[in-house]
């Protein structure tokens, strides 16, 4: 029976309950046909709410990087440090297992290029400061913290993904290894800022 009352927003909404019946490929699955079926509707009748299947993708994207990001500013304010960036990765792993589907949209990233793309890029440009904000609690230099923002992406996001796809089979335990990712991704972080502090205190000791 066709959903009385659809809109733009009950369209999003629609494509974000698709994305998330579909598991880890819930996003890379999403059609219109999938929308429209759970609408009840023929697919040409979501036409009159969303432009192309491109859009509420995008839609969909903004929603769960809105979402992400919420999750690790909310897990990280008031700490600092170690404890800001353990939290901050424990958040981005319970959203991903929780909600994999829309986990995967997040890693859309907008054409830099393309104007229907803005509100992508101002959601990922927030989501970017957010880890910077918790990344300059290390005494990082401003030349070093895109470097510490992607390695630490790509690693919590590998294991995520890893995990995800099933991908720990043996017995050990997965949260041990995650804590263990999180120690050496600490020390990393730590080890970018220990030149600058060096500098640093080089600089200070010269003036006294």
């Amino acid at each position: 029976m066709p959903r009385a009352g659809l809109s733009h927003d009950a369209v999003v909404r629609l494509a974000i309950e698709v994305v998330d019946a579909g598991g880890p490929s819930g996003f890379a699955d999403l059609t219109l046909a999938k929308v429209a079926a759970r609408a009840g509707v023929a697919a040409p009748s979501l036409y009159k709410h969303v432009g192309s299947l491109a859009d509420l993708r995008r839609e969909v994207a903004v929603i769960a990087v809105r979402e992400l990001m919420t999750a690790g500013a909310s897990a990280s304010v008031g700490r600092a440090g170690a404890d800001a960036l353990q939290a901050l990765a424990n958040a981005w792993r319970a959203y991903a297992l929780d909600h994999p589907g829309r986990y995967a949209a997040t890693q859309v990233g907008p054409d830099p290029d393309d104007p229907a793309a803005a509100p992508l890029r101002d959601a990922a440009a927030e989501s970017v400061q957010v880890v910077v904000a918790v990344l300059r609690g290390f005494g990082l230099p401003d030349d070093r913290l895109i470097d510490a923002v992607r390695a630490v992406r790509a690693g919590v996001h590998g294991f995520v993904t890893l995990e995800l796809g099933g991908g720990f089979r043996m017995r050990e335990d997965v949260d041990q290894s995650f804590a263990v990712l999180l120690e050496m991704l600490v020390a990393g972080v730590a080890a970018l800022a220990t030149p600058a502090a060096l500098l640093h205190n080089d600089a200070s000791g010269s003036h006294r």
